[in-house]
């Protein structure tokens, strides 16, 4: 085992993975993340802990994974290129290993115009696959990109994004193998409302092998209004959402309900269909619909990772 994690063992058997999201506040209150993981434990395996989302300043990832861990929640703590270069990438993944993380998603990080302070510099010192590079040879070699031993390596289970619906889609995978090759252990994707699209992604994603080598947890967000569907269709780079949803969402006498039955459908759609190991969900502020996502998706209770 690479992290000795709940969802590095659950994934190695088998299981149809959930995972889902905690956003650190826009302050200090750490009883803020605490009650969000009180309220989501146990209905998914282990949840992503952003990291300055959408270029915001928030609570540090790593600190809020830590209150993840003091509830009992396991965490995917975030990191971005954004704001780091390698010398603190390398330290803050010591520092979250000391401190009990397991799992690590490396991403390359909204850039900052998109933020409330698009004044700040970028520091992308290294993308996102460079940086799986880091952390693996951390990991698997013992030592530092510069080649000094560590004495005491960091377990953790890499992941990575993927977005599907860019195009050209045979670059797309062409980047998913590079990543895989990088390092990720795990993979999260855009969210998911155009599924013949989706599904001509992994077409070619399995006719190159690269879905043997990974974990493919397919996104999904539960819309919770007619304007948020057309908001991600309009204004949210890389994400693709048919008009026969955008449709269905402003037709409906109850759009949230709407939203919870197109949610539940994708969710259908997506189990055992070869190459996807799970799912990722997304209750972009809307965590309270995730009890009731699970449950109803018959995704209840969750299994227990073996030892």
């Amino acid at each position: 085992m690479k992290s000795d994690g709940s969802l590095e063992r659950l994934l190695a058997d088998g299981e149809f993975v959930v995972t889902s999201e905690i956003g650190p506040p826009k302050s200090a209150d750490g009883e803020s993340v605490r009650r969000k993981a009180r309220l989501m434990k146990g209905h998914a395996d282990a949840f992503n802990v952003t990291d300055n989302q959408t270029a915001i300043v928030r609570m540090s990832s790593l600190a809020a994974s830590l209150f993840c861990i003091q509830e009992g929640v396991e965490p995917i703590m975030q990191m971005t290129c954004r704001d780091r270069n390698r010398l603190a990438m390398q330290s803050e993944v010591l520092g979250a290993a000391a401190l009990g993380v397991k799992n690590l998603l490396c991403i390359t990080g909204d850039h900052q115009k998109f933020g409330n302070q698009p004044q700040s510099r970028n520091v992308f010192d290294l993308d996102s696959s460079q940086q799986l590079m880091v952390f693996k040879r951390m990991r698997d070699e013992g030592e530092m990109w510069c080649g000094d031993p560590i004495e005491t390596p960091p377990r953790m289970f890499l992941g990575a994004a993927a977005n599907p619906f860019a195009d050209p889609v045979e670059l797309g995978v062409v980047r998913l193998a590079k990543k895989v090759q990088a390092g990720a252990d795990f993979i999260q994707t855009q969210a998911i409302f155009d599924l013949q699209r989706f599904e001509e992604w992994m077409g070619m994603v399995r006719s190159r092998g690269v879905d043997k080598d990974v974990h493919i947890l397919a996104g999904i967000i539960p819309l919770r209004s007619a304007k948020a569907a057309r908001f991600m269709a309009t204004k949210v780079p890389g994400m693709r959402v048919p008009e026969e949803v955008l449709e269905r969402m402003e037709g409906a006498s109850d759009e949230r309900a709407e939203g919870m039955r197109i949610c539940l459908e994708t969710i259908e759609e997506l189990r055992g269909r070869p190459g996807i190991a799970g799912i990722h969900l997304m209750p972009v502020n809307w965590e309270s619909a995730l009890p009731e996502i699970v449950e109803r998706a018959g995704l209840l209770p969750r299994p227990q990772a073996r030892r």
